[in-house]
């Protein structure tokens, strides 16, 4: 920050007496005091390092992207806290030596203190003033984490939309021929109880049977596909979330008495309405529940729990089911991923999509044999207006 009265002062400090120089150092106070407000306003992380990479100068936003403490300036060398940062530099940069460029900008993934992805911008103090040999080197960090995600979000999303479009026409163009087979098989099995000989009949009865049963699972098959890879635009509406469970619950009652479960919802908090599709978070309601149990053996437990902060209503489905181990985890949104003999490995696939369309996230933890926990994330009304801006 160029101060040119203070400048001024500074050039003739020896001729100043002792009152002057007091004042001197209030002032310099007051300057620093005004570059940290300053420096510590910036959401850029700044670093000042010596030639040897010991920290000198952090800003808060620095401090908190690479995990320094207060007590670490001037002490702590920011190639031991950050080794990921100081293999992506020049090592003649750090040492101090010439270097073609005595600039460095790139990106770098860190670990610590949480994985982040930042944009490094590094150049020797003394660069301005055209030496490349620097006492020690300015180093900004811009945190593109959102900006990486967002690009590889996008990426997936066009590669994703092109097999779908791809999936979708081959099963619609599979729906014509299994109509047909249909209509054909109901013919023959009309005939089939014309024929005389009702031994042989019989046994063909029992192929046509296997045969119709195949084409309706094919059948399921292709309209769940195609309920998962061209879903409906949500029509939002206001929602009482707890009330939708209920409503689940309700319908599932006779299947979870039979197995005799014990389903408990828990509310910690005033849970507030929510905007989103009856039907779609119903569906949602639904799949997890019957997940949990399908997961889970006679006298097992079902706790559904509920809360909010101040932008979002959580949803949690803790199980005591059969759980899900650590290497099959990744897999339960992908399509035709199940653990069932029935299953069609779609259900998941259906309430991630759906939950990505409300605005809102979905988490899964879970430990063989232990249980699985699903946790709902709705973003509350005021926030979902705002995205909807």
């Amino acid at each position: 920050m160029k101060n040119t009265g203070l400048d001024k002062i500074l050039g003739r400090i020896e001729d100043l007496d002792s009152v002057n120089l007091g004042i001197l150092v209030q002032r310099l106070a007051k300057e620093r005091n005004l570059q940290e407000t300053v420096f510590n306003t910036i959401k850029d992380g700044i670093l000042v390092i010596d030639s040897d990479g010991v920290v000198q100068y952090a800003n808060e936003a620095a401090l908190n992207l690479i995990g320094l403490k207060e007590n670490d300036i001037g002490v702590t060398r920011l190639w031991k806290m950050v080794p990921d940062l100081a293999r992506s530099i020049d090592r003649d940069a750090i040492s101090g030596k010439r270097t073609k460029s005595p600039l460095l900008s790139r990106e770098v993934e860190l670990s610590y203190p949480e994985h982040r992805v930042v944009r490094l911008y590094m150049v020797p103090i003394d660069a301005q003033i055209g030496h490349h040999d620097s006492g020690g080197y300015v180093i900004v960090l811009t945190d593109i984490t959102e900006e990486r995600l967002s690009m590889e979000e996008r990426i997936e999303s066009e590669r994703t939309g092109s097999i779908v479009r791809l999936a979708a026409g081959v099963a619609h163009e599979l729906g014509n021929p299994l109509n047909s087979l249909t209509i054909h098989l109901q013919l023959i099995e009309r005939k089939l109880k014309k024929l005389e000989d009702q031994g042989e009949a019989g046994k063909l009865s029992e192929s046509l049977q296997v045969c119709q049963g195949e084409v309706q699972r094919l059948d399921s098959i292709i309209t769940h596909f195609l309920e998962a890879v061209r879903p409906q635009k949500p029509e939002l509406n206001e929602l009482d979330l707890l009330e939708l469970v209920e409503e689940v619950l309700k319908v599932q009652e006779a299947e979870l008495s039979d197995r005799r479960l014990d389903i408990k919802v828990e509310v910690s908090d005033e849970i507030p309405s929510i905007l989103g599709d009856r039907g779609q978070v119903k569906q949602v309601f639904f799949n997890l529940i019957k997940n949990a149990m399908e997961a889970m053996q006679t006298g097992g437990s079902l706790r559904i729990l509920a809360r909010k902060d101040d932008e979002h209503v959580f949803l949690q489905f803790v199980d005591t089911g059969s759980g899900i181990s650590e290497e099959d985890l990744s897999k339960v949104f992908q399509a035709y991923y199940t653990t069932k003999k029935e299953g069609h490995g779609l259900g998941m696939m259906i309430v991630q999509r759906i939950m990505r369309e409300h605005g809102g996230h979905i988490n899964i933890e879970s430990r063989k044999d232990i249980g699985t926990a699903i946790t709902l994330q709705f973003p509350q009304q005021h926030r979902r207006t705002r995205m909807l801006e």
